[in-house]
């Protein structure tokens, strides 16, 4: 039987395997390789606090996370690949109310990107 997200290492086994499917995807990892280079740790730990921030309320993480897909090459369709593949991760380990969560946060988030994206592409920002 499953079990819930339920602390840090939770977090990061599921980040570690989210991104290493990504950097294994046909169509986003390429993308992800150009962005990131060799700053796959930095990356990481930037996520893992990311989603300890979002999913537990401990302030680890501060930023702003859209910024830096601003001027990606990606639209709707790679916001599919995404949140399929974030989804697949969180339930190939987990269930229960903070796996939830993360699903629906990871998809809300994928939809808001998306729709900035739209909006700065449609209005030449």
């Amino acid at each position: 039987m499953k079990r819930d997200i339920e602390n840090i290492e939770d977090i990061k086994l599921m980040v570690n395997t989210f991104y290493d499917r990504i950097q294994k995807n046909e169509v986003l990892g390429p993308i992800f390789a150009e962005k990131i280079k060799d700053r796959w740790p930095e990356h990481l730990e930037k996520m893992y606090r990311f989603w300890q921030t979002i999913l537990f309320s401990e302030h680890t993480y501060s930023g702003s996370p859209f910024p830096p897909h601003a001027n990606l090459p990606i639209d709707e369709s790679h916001f599919i690949i995404w949140v399929k593949n974030f989804t697949e991760t969180v339930d190939g380990f987990f269930e229960g109310p903070i796996a939830e969560e993360a699903k629906k946060r990871g998809t809300l988030m994928a939809a808001i990107f998306n729709s900035k994206l739209d909006y700065f592409k449609k209005n030449g920002l």
